[in-house]
């Protein structure tokens, strides 16, 4: 994953809410999955099977986020662990098979969670982070962030 890209994750966590999080997961699960297809692509085996760890990664943790008072809980989990089982099968035989089947799956999930997210108007998780301003300078192609109240007390409010 590329700086840009995890600045961009990081800025999207800091302003989401619950619903949007698990969204995040998702985009963040298919990104590794894209990058573990281009390792094998590139036949570099190390980063293929570090892209399938990091896809896992983020895979146990929309399973340790179910919330197993709702029904459809159940039903997700059945979905990630069989999704877990396909990454360790495309990591140990080294197949791009298993991966883009789990890509689907993930795929659809990450549809079907950015429509319930569009419905959720509840306020962001973290309340205290700074102000993020992003825009293009005058003339030049690069993206410039300002931060807004860069003095004020930042972390845990009690």
């Amino acid at each position: 994953m590329t700086k840009e890209l995890k600045q961009q994750f990081t800025l999207k966590i800091s302003n989401a809410n619950k619903t949007q999080l698990v969204v995040i997961l998702y985009e963040m699960l298919l990104v590794y999955i894209e990058e573990a297809k281009q390792a094998y692509r590139n036949q570099d085996k190390a980063g293929f099977r570090q892209e399938i760890k990091r896809a896992k990664g983020c895979l146990h943790e929309l399973m340790a986020s179910l919330h197993f008072e709702y029904a459809l809980s159940g039903n997700l989990l059945q979905l990630y662990a069989y999704a877990d089982k396909e990454l360790t099968r495309a990591d140990i035989r080294f197949s791009l098979e298993e991966l883009v089947h789990v890509e689907g799956i993930m795929k659809k999930l990450h549809d079907a969670y950015e429509t319930v997210s569009a419905q959720d108007t509840s306020a962001p998780i973290m309340a205290n982070t700074q102000t993020v301003y992003a825009g293009l300078t005058y003339g030049k192609n690069d993206l410039t962030e300002s931060l807004a109240d860069e003095g004020s007390s930042r972390g845990f409010r009690i």
